[in-house]
């Protein structure tokens, strides 16, 4: 009878079961098909599944193990299920899917913003991680239908175009030139002596355009489809020289082999086409001079323009130790020589930041300060005056030894000039230093007004030593005169007396060495360019190593057995001349831009001589100098550069565009001899190249008339744009005087209100006050009317039981509470701060009668 029981009771376990399964089946279907979502359906399922267990353990063995049987059958059914819904499309509602957009923005937005976190480099590393991980796994789940995987495709597109974007952001930082070598020596000695080095390397990208203009478009095309060397006269070293055309001293002055190359003007030939190409040889070494000058002046008007418009105007100077305290340092740095780095860059900025606030308050006395600047000036037009009558007097002299013959004389009789000009740039600068500091300028004033002086320094000594090249090309063109005469005479001797007046045979052959040849005026110029180049690249090498390492060497070796400290005394370490540099490298860089129209190698040798500079001088600043005793900001120094470099490539164009219009080329030599003018090569392109209406609409376009007429709209145009821009930077200036007064206005106001808020707060603290010692007061009286009507009471215990043996003591005292009680304790519950806590009666203490 039992087993009976049990097995109907099983029977109808089992009808159950399979019942329920069966609902549960329905309702999966109908939830499939209202678009229900999978994970919920097994969770239910699930709980469903735990509480039959629950049931089934309370009916005994057996049931639990139909139990395991059904779990083991509903554990199949739902992995049926979740496989044919992993094949289905997931879909989601339109609730989920925003939510789920929602998430993948906020996490995109972190992964945007989490450099500026200031959490540690562990903690970004794993929340950006994290970020990537959940972005790519539901950033696809966001398309619909077909258009998922179109949806998918295109956020891996986007992904892989970010990525390609920050790749080659990170790649174009990188090719920077010595980007990280100026960024530590602007950590360690500033930003203006950075602004040098920033100077340099555009001067390096400068020079680098142009000796591919000049190597491509002219000395290559000689050399390859050019005739070579020793076919004719102006390609042949003369049998007078070809004894020591190879000497040391020959080629390190550029003659001999060198000056018959493709070096200099006189090597090229005149020949209208070269090549199987046909290329024109003469119009290229045209149009590549006029090319180079036309760039330059494009690239410095420009940069000049880029850096007005990025320092603006106004006053920056608004809380600036608190902006630096707080927000200057990088929590990105990983490596300690960078920390190193950051660290030293805060310090010269504070240093810098200090420096400008001690110049804003300085009082001074103005007439002793004028008297001084003004014998300041006297002094240096003294100095100016004297370093141009020097090298007048040389160059005089030396064209005295050009027409005597150098022979008789020594090295430094030829190399006078270019020495003279090098020894003057070397110590001038140093006497202007101490000129300058009688007058007590800024350091970023006294920097200008040092750059100005060796600049007019300069300037003056150049174009001396121009004036004096202009009266020896006037003796070269007499001399080609007397030449002319005497070629004429020689071909006629040559003929004379071997051919017949009437006869024909072929022309004689002579060697190119024996012909003789005019004095070529151009190379000769060419030639004193690259000598005065070389000349002061050398000195300035020379100047480095000695005037800085081996002055570093002395002070830091033998410091320790010297009479006096040499590292605070004399002569200490050397101070980073930044003046002197810079109007090195503008003084050599006008140089290049007046002599390689006649010297196409010299930009070839202005990029060996920047390119070597950058790494000498990164190195002796950082080895051998100390940062300067007064750091200061660079602020637009950069752009005071650049104008200098403008001023200097409008004079230097000068003297070359005089040459071209003005003197008559060389008869024998260059690309346009036999030419009346240089630009006479332009007129015959357009004859022979181009059609004639043509030609004559060049010729209306350059009548003199028309060019004075657009040279003076030009003027008015960038008269009207100057007046233009001023007007907007007053304009904005006048803004942001007002923001900052609006400023001051609402900070003003803050200050009242707060003022205000704190005498209301002040008056309702006094009043609670007063209030208190009333209530307190009116208590006390109300308690001691009190003890007067109820003289024997002791209801309160306010009194020890008197008895027999023992003496009535007196009440205590009380004291009238005269300043507001002690913040509350933790253990005094019911009463708020700052309301008094009414004392209730106490059992005074007295001696004990039982003893």
């Amino acid at each position: 009878m039992p087993n009976n029981k049990k097995n109907r009771r099983n029977e109808k376990s089992r009808k159950k079961q399979e019942s329920e399964e069966e609902e549960e089946e329905e309702e999966k279907d109908s939830k499939k098909k209202k678009k229900g979502q999978n994970g919920r359906k097994q969770d239910d399922s699930n709980d469903k599944k735990n509480k039959k267990g629950g049931k089934n353990d309370k009916n005994g063995n057996g049931k639990n193990d139909k139990n395991d049987n059904k779990n083991k059958k509903k554990a199949d059914s739902s992995s049926d299920s979740g496989d044919s819904s992993e094949e289905e499309e997931e879909v989601l509602t339109e609730e989920e899917v925003a939510k789920l957009k929602e998430a993948v923005e906020e996490k995109k937005k972190l992964i945007a913003t989490l450099r500026n976190q200031p959490w540690q480099m562990k903690r970004k590393l794993t929340t950006l991680k994290e970020a990537h991980e959940f972005v790519d796994k539901f950033e696809g789940s966001l398309g619909k239908g077909k258009g998922k995987k179109f949806y998918a495709y295109k956020v891996m597109m986007q992904k892989k175009w970010m990525k390609f974007q920050r790749d080659f952001e990170n790649f174009r930082t990188a090719c920077i030139p010595w980007e990280m070598k100026i960024k530590e020596i602007e950590s360690h000695f500033g930003s203006s002596v950075a602004s040098y080095f920033i100077f340099l390397r555009w001067m390096y990208g400068i020079n680098m355009v142009l000796f591919g203009l000049t190597f491509g478009l002219v000395m290559v095309p000689e050399a390859l489809m050019g005739k070579p060397y020793g076919s004719m006269p102006r390609k042949t070293v003369p049998k007078s020289e070809q004894a020591t055309a190879m000497d040391f001293p020959i080629l390190w002055d550029f003659g001999g082999f060198s000056q018959y190359s493709v070096l200099f003007y006189g090597y090229y030939n005149n020949q209208r086409a070269v090549g199987w190409l046909k290329f024109r040889m003469p119009l290229s070494y045209f149009m590549t001079g006029v090319g180079t000058i036309a760039y330059s002046f494009m690239v410095v008007i420009r940069t000049m323009a880029s850096n007005a418009n990025e320092e603006g105007g106004g006053d920056d100077t608004s809380f600036t130790f608190s902006w630096k305290m707080f927000t200057s340092w990088d929590y990105l740095i990983g490596n300690p020589e960078t920390a190193d780095n950051k660290f030293a860059s805060i310090t010269t900025s504070f240093k810098e930041s200090i420096v400008e606030e001690q110049e804003n308050r300085k009082e001074e006395n103005i007439h002793l300060t004028r008297f001084l600047r003004v014998l300041a000036n006297f002094l240096v037009l003294c100095c100016l005056g004297g370093s141009g009558y020097l090298i007048y007097f040389v160059v005089r002299r030396s064209q005295k030894f050009a027409q005597e013959g150098l022979d008789d004389y020594g090295w430094w009789e030829r190399n006078e000039v270019n020495m003279v000009m090098s020894l003057l740039g070397m110590f001038c600068p140093m006497l202007f230093d101490v000129i300058s500091a009688l007058e007590n300028y800024h350091p970023r004033i006294a920097l200008q007004w040092q750059l100005g002086r060796i600049f007019a320094l300069f300037l003056g000594n150049l174009y001396t030593f121009i004036i004096a090249l202009l009266d020896e090309i006037n003796l070269k063109l007499e001399e080609e005169a007397i030449v002319k005469i005497n070629m004429t005479i020689w071909e006629a001797s040559l003929y004379n007396g071997t051919v017949a007046e009437n006869a024909t045979a072929p022309p004689l052959e002579v060697d190119p060495a024996d012909v003789p040849r005019g004095p070529c005026w151009e190379t000769m110029v060419g030639q004193e360019f690259v000598r005065l180049t070389i000349s002061d690249t050398v000195t300035t090498y020379i100047t480095l190593l000695v005037g800085d390492f081996l002055r570093a060497l002395f002070v830091r070796f033998l410091n320790y057995c010297w009479c006096w400290d040499l590292e605070y005394g004399f002569p200490s370490y050397a101070e980073f001349d930044i003046s002197g540099n810079v109007l090195g490298l503008i003084f050599n860089q006008g140089m290049i831009w007046m002599g390689a129209f006649y010297a196409p190698c010299l930009p070839a040798i202005n990029v060996i001589r920047l390119h070597v500079s950058m790494y000498l001088q990164c190195w002796a600043v950082m080895c051998c100098n100390v940062p300067h005793a007064r750091v200061f900001k660079a602020s637009g120094s950069n752009n005071f550069y650049i104008a200098m470099l403008l001023v200097i490539l409008f004079l230097s164009t000068l003297p070359a565009v005089y040459t071209i219009v003005s003197i008559p080329p060389s008869f024998d030599c260059g690309p346009f001899s036999g030419k009346h003018r240089m630009f006479d090569v332009i007129q015959e392109t357009l004859d022979n190249d181009f059609p004639a209406w043509f030609g004559k609409v060049f010729g209306y376009a350059s009548n003199p008339g028309l060019i004075l007429s657009f040279i003076l709209l030009m003027v008015l145009a960038i008269y009207y744009l100057h007046a233009t821009s001023k007007s907007y930077k007053t304009a904005n200036l006048e803004l942001k005087k007002k923001l900052q007064n609006q400023k001051e206005e609402s900070k003003k106001k803050n200050k009242k209100v707060a003022e205000k808020m704190a005498v209301d707060l002040q008056e309702a603290k006094s009043s609670q006050l007063k209030q208190d010692n009333s209530t307190k007061a009116v208590g006390r009286a109300r308690g001691r009317e009190s003890e007067r009507n109820q003289p024997g009471q002791n209801d309160g215990h306010l009194y020890p039981p008197s008895g027999r043996g023992m003496r009535r003591r007196p009440p205590p005292p009380r004291i009238a509470v005269t300043r507001p009680p002690g913040p509350r304790g933790p253990g005094m519950p019911g009463y708020l701060p700052g309301n008094p806590r009414h004392p209730g009666p106490r059992m005074p203490r007295g001696p004990n009668p039982y003893r």
